[in-house]
């Protein structure tokens, strides 16, 4: 690590560039971030949610990351060896869609270069373009643990994915079948019901006759995809429906096709639909697949995989794109007299997640994993509280999943991925799953012949082992011994179902019986699951409130961002600005907020740093108890006081998962308390006429609340907090991040002080008032006179008068009675007290009345406004207590300040 930092070294003005880049240099070297198992302290754990290998850094990684980095170097100053594993998504989908569209630009395709080729050249591109977002989460300030980044694709990631699939196929888990799911005509795969975005689109409803055999009568269906009928095998009416009865077990004719229907009944059907009849179209509808099975129904698939009609169709549409077909079909329906009508009708479509392309509901062979028997203990340890969500209403949607959960799709038509771990015998119809290729002969026909599954496994099917096979699992290692079940995820709510269900149903299912940290079988589910609390971070919107995008152009770079503002800017101001469970409204301009704070702090470091040198203080280690307890005034004591109030109440933010919280805690008190008053009260003591060990004692007390409040930032603004503790000197080769977190000393909190000091506040910003708005010169000092029945608010008067001197330009100040009669004054009022500022000879007469007047009128609105919500019985009764004695107080308060300003404008009116 860096010696300290000579004050003459230090600029005079902040820039990030010459700090940040440097210090991750340094953290990153001399491995500050790597943890180790250690048994003498306890670990906290995160796992990144690994963005895909196709992504860059956005304001939504932004925010997530900044709040993940400031859990884990807040707890690693507590103590705790903190955790942060990092790593990247193969993405399968998104990734091959990459490569796919470069090799496009080459003039040549997946196909031509076959499957071993193309998968090389993925793993080239991956190493290319792969590790961008993790290069650019490092102009962040992450601080990951770089040393255990992973990769889903890797061999130990690979070998974990592998076992689980065995794993669960052996017990019945993992099943293969012909069934419905999503398919992407585009991509040629299957997608999961979680992969699949629906929205409302304007289209139409086809009214289609179909002939009945042996009659003149018609059944009259309704269906929004035309094309669909040239797969239909029956004719399904409610057998409730009075209308239909006696069609039940009659013969239907297809249009164009011919093929005799069946009239069937089943109470699925909602005959208050269109016509109350429907058309049964087993092989291109999930609900029309099941009631198909439940009828014996023949399955005709009438597409191939790009969307195109098959030759299960009549040959006039083989070929045809399903929505070129749709146009023509209904044509020749309506050339036959078979098309009743067409309405306008609004729907919803899926559409892929990744390419947009409409989904089509299609049977297929795919693999499936049965979640009813891990979902029920995964839903348990949330409603016990074993696994915690903040904010806790995502509770009600992930339940809703878990009870509603149905079968996933695993399988993938695509060559990007983790190859599933089928075997198929070529000489029979023989099939297992295994972790290598068989070696002994096929158990049926002897052949030792075999191929490998064609399909890739679904990307979630890996990322639901992240918290475990970042950690070693299967194998028992010491890390997954020590670090799971990890302590904080971070992730956005759209993704609950996709993966944080999911994580918790691997981790409960397959680390049953591994060793916990003291080499015992794991078996209490709390051991069990993945991680203890879930925060789920806010959407980052713009200043309209819209969802950014790059289509709308209102997403701003970060890496332009950190640029212009730095990464402390950043990093403060999105979390200043995100309130937990609501959504974040950000504009670049925002970062103002974070780059005047980190400005504030710079300029209070270097003014320390400049006045230790005067003085010679440069000993900032010393701890307050060791300091002579004569040498504390008001401020000290306040100041104490105030801090050891944040310190309290910043961990307290942090321990509920209020970042923002937490952040305008450590504003308010740096920027406010610790700048703007205490600053500027120990200037009256640097430049005073105590002696000069006691002005020591002062600047190092000054230098060691400064340092605190460092470590306090250190989580949010962790590189201008490092340069300026580096600054403040004795560091002996550590960093910031290896400091100790402050803890609260209650002794220090002392509410007295704090109302003593909150007085004092009020009436040097009342006088500074009084001199700004009635433009009396900085150089001329002000008397001041005070009529006040409290005796206590007398004492604070008599006692820190010094400060009135220095920080309002008093030269007096004089007490009066209650009969005195003030002439050609400025006045105020100040927690009952009424301070009279003598003007003759400094102010307009005329600009001070008008004053007087507008304030008075200001008050008797706020009057107005507090009499009318008290006359009001629905806030009276409805309203807590508290609240209702607030507004009775405001109203006294009101009235009293009120009497005492028309009282000055009144003396003022006869002075004048």
């Amino acid at each position: 690590m860096r010696r300290e930092i000579p004050m003459a070294e230090l600029p005079k003005t902040y820039n990030p560039k010459d700090v940040e880049e440097r210090w991750y240099q340094s953290w990153e070297t001399n491995g500050l971030f790597h943890a180790n198992v250690n048994k003498k302290k306890k670990p906290y754990t995160v796992v990144i949610p690994p963005p895909n290998i196709t992504g860059i850094l956005t304001m939504g990684h932004v925010l997530n990351n900044t709040i993940q980095d400031i859990f884990v170097r807040w707890k690693r100053m507590q103590g705790y060896e903190a955790c942060w594993v990092p790593g990247t998504d193969h993405a399968g989908i998104a990734t091959q869609n990459a490569v796919e569209k470069a090799l496009a630009k080459e003039g040549t395709n997946r196909h031509i270069l076959g499957r071993e080729k193309f998968v090389e050249r993925v793993w080239r591109w991956r190493e290319e373009y792969g590790r961008t977002i993790i290069k650019q989460l490092r102009k962040l300030g992450a601080s990951c643990d770089w040393e255990r980044e992973r990769f889903t694709m890797d061999d130990g990631l690979s070998r974990a994915v592998n076992e689980v699939f065995v794993r669960l196929y052996k017990k019945g888990l993992i099943y293969r079948g012909k069934y419905i799911v999503n398919w992407c005509p585009y991509h040629q795969t299957a997608l999961s019901d979680d992969e699949v975005d629906s929205s409302p689109i304007n289209g139409h409803l086809y009214f289609i006759k179909y002939p009945i055999e042996g009659s003149n009568e018609f059944a009259v269906v309704a269906t929004t995809r035309p094309e669909t009928i040239l797969g239909d095998t029956a004719v399904c009416v409610h057998p409730k429906d009075e209308r239909y009865k006696h069609l039940v077990g009659k013969t239907a004719i297809l249009p164009v096709v011919g093929r005799k229907l069946p009239i069937i009944a089943d109470d699925y059907i909602d005959y208050t639909f269109a016509t109350g009849m429907m058309k049964v179209t087993p092989a291109h509808d999930a609900n029309d697949f099941l009631l198909g099975q439940r009828h014996n129904l023949q399955q005709i698939n009438i597409l191939d995989e790009k969307g195109r009609m098959n030759e299960s169709v009549p040959k006039q549409y083989e070929g045809m794109d399903r929505f070129e077909c749709r146009k023509q079909l209904v044509k020749d329906l309506q050339a036959q007299g078979n098309l009743a009508k067409v309405d306008a009708y609004t729907f919803n479509i899926g559409k892929c997640y990744r390419c947009e392309t409409i989904v089509e509901p299609y049977l297929s062979d795919q693999w499936f994993v049965r979640m009813k028997p891990l979902a029920a203990p995964a839903l348990r340890v949330v409603h016990q509280g074993k696994v915690r969500f903040h904010p806790e209403r995502w509770e009600k949607v992930y339940e809703h999943w878990m009870t509603n959960i149905r079968d996933w799709c695993i399988s993938r038509q695509i060559w990007w991925g983790h190859r599933i771990p089928v075997f198929y015998c070529t000489k029979c119809d023989y099939y297992d799953a295994a972790l290598e290729k068989p070696q002994s002969p096929c158990p049926k026909c002897d052949s030792t012949e075999y191929r490998q599954d064609e399909d890739v496994l679904d990307t979630w099917f890996s990322s639901w082992l992240w918290p475990i096979s970042t950690l070693g699992w299967p194998k028992d290692t010491e890390d997954l011994r020590y670090f799971n079940p990890t302590d904080t995820l971070v992730t956005g709510p759209d993704i609950i179902f996709f993966w944080v269900a999911r994580m918790i149903m691997a981790n409960m299912e397959f680390m049953k019986g591994m060793p916990d940290r003291t080499g015992k079988p794991r078996k209490k589910e709390e051991d069990l699951v993945p991680f203890r609390d879930v925060y789920f971070t806010s959407i980052i919107r713009d200043a309209q409130g819209r969802k950014m995008s790059k289509s709308l152009g209102n997403s701003p770079d970060p890496l332009n961002v950190i640029s212009d503002f730095g990464a402390d800017a950043l990093r403060f101001t999105v979390a200043y600005l995100s309130p937990l469970g609501q959504d974040v409204l950000f504009s670049t301009d925002k970062c103002e907020i974070g780059r005047n704070f980190a400005n504030k702090i710079w300029n209070a470091g270097r003014f320390l740093l400049m006045n230790r040198d005067e003085i010679e203080g440069k000993d900032s280690a010393k701890t307050v108890e060791t300091l002579p307890a004569k040498n504390l005034d008001l401020a000290d004591k306040w100041i104490l006081s105030r801090l050891n109030h944040a310190i309290r109440d910043c961990n307290k933010a942090l321990d509920e998962f209020h970042i923002n919280e937490a952040s305008k805690i450590l504003y308010d008190f740096v920027w406010h308390d610790f700048c703007d008053w205490y600053v500027e009260l120990v200037k009256t003591r640097f430049y005073g006429d105590e002696p000069k060990k006691t002005k020591q004692v002062v600047i190092q007390r000054a230098m060691w609340i400064f340092d605190q409040a460092l470590r306090m930032l250190h989580p949010f603004m962790p590189f201008i907090t490092e340069e300026l503790w580096q600054a403040l000197g004795g560091r002996k080769g550590t960093s910031l991040m290896k400091a100790e977190f402050p803890k609260i000393a209650k002794k220090w909190i002392n509410s007295k002080t704090e109302e003593e000091m909150d007085f004092v506040q009020k009436v040097i910003d009342s006088l500074r008032n009084i001199r700004g708005e009635n433009n009396i010169p900085p150089s001329k000092e002000i008397k001041v006179q005070v009529r006040t029945a409290n005796k206590k608010k007398s004492s604070v008067f008599e006692s820190y008068d010094a400060y009135l001197r220095k920080l309002a330009r008093v030269d007096e100040v004089e007490f009066v009675s209650k009969k005195f009669k003030p002439k050609f004054s400025s006045s105020a009022v100040v927690d009952g007290s009424e301070i009279f500022v003598p003007l003759e000879g400094l102010i307009d007469v005329s600009a001070e009345r008008s004053r007087l007047e507008k304030e008075i009128a200001r008050l008797e609105d706020l009057l107005r406004n507090t009499e009318r919500k008290l006359a009001n019985p629905q806030f009276v009764d409805k309203a807590p207590k508290g609240v209702v004695e607030r507004e009775r107080e405001k109203l006294s308060s009101v009235r009293s300040n009120l009497e005492k300003l028309r009282n000055s404008l009144e003396l003022l009116t006869i002075s004048s």
